[in-house]
């Protein structure tokens, strides 16, 4: 159509460009994940010095979870109307703002407020990725594109359990001040790396079209249009949500909470329970770029079978590791590894199948709604837990118990997900 710009082909832009995208999204993400667990560490530091007890310094990390949460909707809508480089660009430098603020915080009220307002950034940055993977990456390479941005979770917690918690020892101040720093650099790779537009939605759409009235000038005046509301009314999308929130209490309930556990039961300094979860971080990163691999080939096609498996698994290994674990450090560390495998492909496999049975036009919608599921799990777990324990005299049994329970119902969950029920098949 004349004075209608094309759009680029989607493998010249994964030739010539798809590499530096992966890194540059990769590195925001890290980031993102860095910030996620080095609050676990600093809440004790930070309970310490203003007399805060596990129910308070829960409150702290579960706040950022409501901001997340809230905006996680409205910033999938946005990306799918404006594209995925402008709101992930702003939601990095907004939180980088409120992370430097943080680091100057003092008081209960003043650091619940700065998390909050860093989990509204973040609420961006999950659902803008996908859409950019959906903007420049043929279908056939979502999940493992996904995967291995996904797989950032590791790498963001080694840097976390690392230098976040040398940082974290030295001056828990600091340590946010250095975080604020590499958001701003993450700002920049994606402004130079990351395309405005990508080619691949717009192909996708004409070539069904195309599919569907049987040649090209009946595509493009026929061209089926899908929004928000095909969103909603899925429903995959509203299965898939309540799964993540379930598998969200599990995974942020330990992460949240699994350095205080590690240090008290063991009796560590917090550097040394940081370095045991940096370990254990290498096992996350690995279980996610695997699970590309594997969802994309062996389990194709039974993603159903593959994610309740390894719920059903994980469930069973939270209960070892309460009970069998606590006899000793090396013991738990093998447990927590095999936890973090397994949990992990499952928590992949939720986040990547809507690539493979969801309209890439609406993706970033999609997943916005899916993780605000998640997010509301996080939002949950580490007031939840801080609770339980702080009830139970600082016994972490129930708690753990607790967040096995859930990964159980995540399993009974996607039992509901209909494969072939698409956005645009309803």
């Amino acid at each position: 159509m004349a004075g209608t710009p094309e759009a680029k082909p989607i493998n010249e832009t994964a030739k010539r460009g798809g590499t530096m995208i992966v890194v540059s999204l990769m590195a925001g993400y890290s980031i993102v994940y860095m910030d996620k667990s080095m609050i676990s560490l600093a809440v004790m530091p930070i309970g310490k010095q203003f007399g805060l007890d596990t129910g308070q310094t829960g409150l702290i990390m579960s706040f950022f979870f409501l901001g997340y949460a809230l905006m996680q909707i409205p910033c999938g809508w946005l990306a799918d109307r404006i594209g995925a480089k402008k709101v992930l660009i702003g939601s990095l430098a907004f939180i980088a703002a409120f992370a430097f603020l943080f680091g100057a915080m003092g008081g209960l009220v003043l650091f619940i407020v700065m998390r909050f307002c860093m989990g509204l950034g973040h609420g961006g940055y999950p659902p803008s990725v996908t859409k950019s993977i959906a903007e420049n990456f043929p279908i056939k390479k979502r999940t493992f594109v996904q995967s291995l941005i996904l797989s950032t979770s590791g790498i963001g917690g080694i840097l976390a359990f690392t230098l976040g918690g040398v940082l974290v020892d030295k001056n828990w101040r600091i340590a946010y001040a250095v975080l604020g720093a590499l958001y701003l650099v993450s700002v920049i790779l994606i402004w130079f790396f990351v395309p405005a537009h990508g080619g691949a939605v717009e192909e996708e759409r004409k070539a069904r079209a195309e599919a569907q009235a049987g040649n090209t000038e009946a595509a493009k005046a026929d061209a089926p249009k899908v929004g928000f509301k095909d969103v909603i009314k899925n429903r995959n999308v509203i299965v898939l949500f309540i799964a993540m929130l379930f598998i969200n209490v599990m995974l942020y309930g330990q992460m949240s909470w699994m350095p205080t556990y590690i240090k008290t039961t063991f009796a560590l300094s917090t550097t040394k329970a940081a370095l045991v979860l940096a370990f254990n971080s290498i096992f996350t990163m690995l279980a996610t770029i695997f699970s590309g691999s594997l969802l994309s080939k062996l389990f194709l096609g039974r993603e159903r079978m593959a994610i309740i498996g390894s719920c059903l698994i994980t469930a069973v290994l939270i209960v070892v590791f309460i009970f069998v674990g606590k006899s000793s450090l090396v013991i738990s560390m093998v447990l927590l590894a095999l936890m973090s495998l397994v949990s992990m492909f499952a928590f992949t496999g939720i986040f990547t199948w809507p690539h493979k049975i969801m309209n890439a036009e609406i993706i970033g919608s999609s997943i916005a709604v899916i993780n605000t599921g998640g997010t509301i799990g996080g939002f949950l777990a580490p007031t939840i837990l801080g609770n339980m324990v702080k009830s139970a005299g600082g016994s972490f049994t129930n708690a753990f118990l607790f967040i096995a329970a859930m990964t159980v119902l995540c399993a009974l969950v996607v039992l509901f997900v209909k494969p072939e029920l698409t956005t645009a098949n309803k």
